[in-house]
């Protein structure tokens, strides 16, 4: 849904552009007919441009700043699930093989976390399982630790599973993290506003070249796409999926 709605948000911006740029010129023509119409005008252009341009460098940069942060927290959960499992070879074997079917499970629910993203119900199923799992792994790793006697081994294990649970729960939020919505629609604004400009500034030619024109609108618009693109990494062409194999890959040395 959100990928359909990025698309259109594009697309009319695209459209929208070509209006407001022709709306300039249209406009620009008849102010032609007075002396010294467009004088002064050239400071207001110029900040309108720049403030366009610094919040679409912003916004940009921000989203790629937050895509890198997701990507590098699906690493950080593998070696956190990684350690966690090894840790618990250290503990009895009754306790042990109990404490890794769980962690078995609590990956699957995870790695399901993260399958049907574009599915809001079938994810939110999968994050509460997870919840489910992690609650019950805990209780039986603190029974399984009240049997030990080894204060290291208990400071072994309980960090690096509390460390998995917190990484988890911060992916999560991770994926919630995004611009309000009245950055992309400030950001919109300004790109009709700086077209009518533009528009207005091309005046002085009897016609319009359409080549900058489409240029201009087809630019923008691309742009604001990617960065909508960026900011949901699993739902458009910019993604992180190949990020999540690391983590089947380490299910499977699971079994």
């Amino acid at each position: 849904m959100l990928v359909l709605q990025s698309a259109l948000f594009a697309l009319g911006l695209f459209f929208g552009t070509l209006i407001c740029l022709r709306a300039g010129w249209v406009v620009g023509r008849e102010r032609l007919r007075d002396v010294d119409a467009d004088s002064g005008l050239g400071a207001v252009d110029g900040a309108v441009f720049g403030l366009m341009g610094l919040l679409l460098a912003f916004t940009f940069t921000t989203a790629a700043a937050r895509f890198d942060h997701r990507r590098d927290l699906v690493v950080e959960e593998v070696n956190a699930i990684g350690t966690a499992w090894l840790r618990l070879e250290l503990l009895q074997s009754d306790a042990r093989d109990d404490l890794r079917e769980l962690m078995r499970r609590y990956v699957d629910a995870r790695i399901a976390s993260y399958a049907h993203t574009s599915d809001d119900a079938a994810t939110n199923q999968a994050v509460q399982k997870s919840y489910e799992i992690q609650n019950e792994l805990w209780t039986r790793l603190i029974a399984a630790l009240q049997a030990e006697t080894a204060l290291p081994l208990v400071q072994s294990v309980v960090p690096a599973v509390n460390e998995m649970f917190d990484i988890a729960q911060t992916r999560i939020l991770a994926t919630r993290q995004h611009p309000p919505l009245a950055v992309y629609l400030m950001l919109g604004l300004l790109v009709l506003v700086s077209s009518l400009l533009a528009g207005f500034g091309m005046a002085k030619a009897a016609s319009q070249s359409k080549l900058h024109v489409l240029a201009f609108a087809a630019i923008v618009s691309a742009s604001i796409y990617l960065i909508l693109d960026i900011e949901f990494p699993r739902l458009g062409f910019v993604r992180v999926d190949q990020f999540d194999r690391a983590l089947v890959e380490l299910r499977a040395t699971m079994d």
